[in-house]
């Protein structure tokens, strides 16, 4: 029978690399504060003896675990991919690990992810908008854990966030296409009720409706879920409408994605019988064709803020104040005049 290895321990991994145990321990929390050289020892050291931090052991001590939980409403698609990935470098150079939760956009599947991160030990949660039971927000003030919200922005509310304003950036498209003439518009969005940034959405088109002397009513509103499949049936519902409409905007490029689909099986012409709209700028709708004009939001840069302020406030004490990144129109060939 073999004898069982010895696990290695931090001393051990200290005189492989000729170094303190300190210095081990900042070259794999911090690694930001220990030169290159002396990294790249600890790390040689580490892989050579096999060592695994034992985090739970640290943790307790602590009294934190160094990771970060984000909870996005959806893997299925690249909507918040760019975004967290951005996240989720920053954290890693500051020696923080991100957990990620997805809800299917689902409040009581939020709730439970929220309440589970927490009992593992989370140092701070990201989430994704400002809207859900004020219970929750209640019992992450009561454990003391940190939450910064983002991919939404407004100055007004009291909770910290790192995004932008849905409303006004889907107003300025709005803007846009009713300057190009049209006047029978159309909107194919998520559901509203639960979704603070679609609900702005469409908010936003309504107030450039307004503004523009259009009744907002005569809006075509289609809730769907998000999915290409939904954004291709969605489309045939809006031109049922009668008089159709000559724009339809998309809640997301996804829903966009499958309504320039579904306008191309029917041998709708974009955009010279319908122009179609989306909201984000993913890769995707750059190589669609025709290429899809939409709102690029700056996912990367949102992203990286907001894992700047969460590291600054849990290692500082830097109080999370809200920050706003800007859109911008992304006029490509799926937009033409009525």
């Amino acid at each position: 029978m073999t004898s069982q290895r010895p696990i290695p321990t931090l001393q051990d991994v200290a005189t492989r690399a000729g170094v303190s145990t300190a210095t081990v321990s900042r070259a794999i929390n911090f690694p930001d504060q220990v030169a290159q050289v002396t990294r790249d020892k600890v790390n040689a050291a580490i892989a050579e003896l096999g060592y695994s931090p034992n985090f739970g052991a640290r943790a307790m001590a602590a009294r934190r675990t160094n990771t970060i939980g984000a909870i996005i409403p959806t893997m299925e698609n690249a909507i918040f991919a760019r975004g967290l990935q951005a996240f989720q470098e920053e954290l890693r150079s500051n020696g923080y690990t991100m957990l990620v939760a997805s809800t299917a956009y689902q409040p009581d599947t939020e709730e439970e992810q929220i309440r589970s991160l927490v009992a593992r030990g989370a140092d701070a949660l990201l989430l994704i908008g400002y809207h859900r039971d004020p219970a929750i927000y209640d019992f992450l003030d009561a454990q003391d854990v940190p939450v910064l919200l983002t991919w939404a922005f407004d100055p007004a509310a009291t909770r910290p966030s790192v995004g932008f304003n849905n409303s006004a950036a889907m107003q300025e498209m709005a803007e846009k296409v009713i300057g190009m003439g049209h006047r029978r518009l159309a909107l194919i969005s998520a559901e509203t009720a639960q979704n603070d940034r679609a609900s702005a959405r469409c908010d936003g088109i309504r107030q450039a409706m307004t503004a523009a002397g259009l009744d907002a009513d005569t809006l075509c509103f289609v809730e769907t879920k998000y999915g290409i499949e939904e954004g291709a049936a969605a489309f045939d519902e809006v031109m049922t409408h009668d008089p159709s409409p000559t724009a339809v905007f998309c809640g997301n490029d996804v829903l966009a994605v499958g309504a320039l689909r579904r306008a191309r099986e029917r041998g709708i012409a974009v955009p010279g019988d319908v122009s179609i709209i989306g909201f984000d700028d993913i890769e995707l709708a750059q190589v669609v064709y025709p290429a899809l004009t939409t709102v690029h939001v700056p996912h990367r840069e949102m992203g990286r803020k907001a894992g700047q302020a969460l590291v600054k406030h849990l290692r500082d004490g830097t109080a999370l104040e809200p920050i706003e990144v800007h859109t911008k129109l992304v006029l490509r060939n799926t937009l033409g005049p009525p």
